[in-house]
């Protein structure tokens, strides 16, 4: 089948992959999402046209090499880094990068994905670079000092939300990094306020975020707004911007 419907069907196993990091449901439904979503991009643009025995067709040797694939690819390989990252599980990172590249070839759509994951940078550009650096740090297990951790914890998580809002699969990282958030600011709370700056304020503001029961973007938004100043984080207008739109949204 080539109709949204199908591709909705062939995504919600993808989408709970990438919620609860499991490598092999991954691998096994990537190929088949991932062929629907080149096909019905191809069909708008009119680039192709419905099959008559309505089977959604293959991607060739060379589709598979770039293009819609490789964006489509990348954007879904680099969510579930992402919210392995955020359990730190570097083995379902491992098994997947292994499988696709059995299955698909060194070059299949979606690997350069990895390089942001693996790559030591001293000085990170893009968003990806930044993503991939704090999780490079994630999946190692390299916990920051306790004077750091609170920074570091708050610099992550907003390159995290960035990022998630410009991905397909925002939803899906959303929860995972709600939870973490939350796990990260509550033991901050518990054990790490000597760390944090204007501690008379400071303190009630992040309780104040963490009464919110909600893990959506919201909730990590006001998390963020109420933390900056605790870590003496200044944003910018066009920053404070973007997470009060986020954080009214409530």
């Amino acid at each position: 089948m080539t109709d949204m419907a199908e591709l909705q069907r062939r995504k919600q196993p993808l989408n709970l992959a990438i919620v609860h990091v499991d490598p092999e449901a991954f691998i096994a439904n990537y190929l088949g999402w991932l062929e629907i979503t080149a096909f019905i991009t191809a069909l708008r643009a009119s680039d192709a046209q419905a099959p008559v025995n309505g089977a959604t067709p293959k991607l060739t040797p060379q589709q598979l090499k770039g293009g819609v694939a490789a964006k489509y690819g990348n954007d879904a390989v680099f969510s579930f880094c992402m919210t392995a990252a955020l359990k730190g599980d570097k083995a379902a990172v491992d098994r997947v990068d292994a499988a696709l590249t059995e299955n698909l070839g060194k070059d299949y759509p979606g690997s350069v994905a990895f390089w942001s994951f693996r790559s030591a940078m001293d000085s990170p550009v893009s968003l990806e670079d930044h993503v991939g650096q704090a999780a490079r740090k994630m999946l190692a297990g390299d916990i920051p000092p306790p004077p750091m951790r609170a920074r570091e914890n708050w610099n992550a998580g907003l390159r995290f939300f960035e990022k998630a809002r410009q991905s397909n699969f925002v939803h899906e990282i959303t929860y995972p990094l709600a939870l973490w958030s939350r796990a990260r600011w509550t033991e901050t709370l518990e054990k790490g306020v000597a760390f944090l700056a204007h501690i008379e304020d400071s303190v009630p503001a992040l309780q104040d975020a963490l009464a919110e029961p909600r893990n959506d973007q919201a909730f990590i938004a006001n998390l963020l707004l109420k933390t900056a100043p605790a870590i003496e984080q200044d944003l910018s207008d066009d920053a404070q911007g973007f997470l009060r739109s986020l954080a009214r949204r409530a």
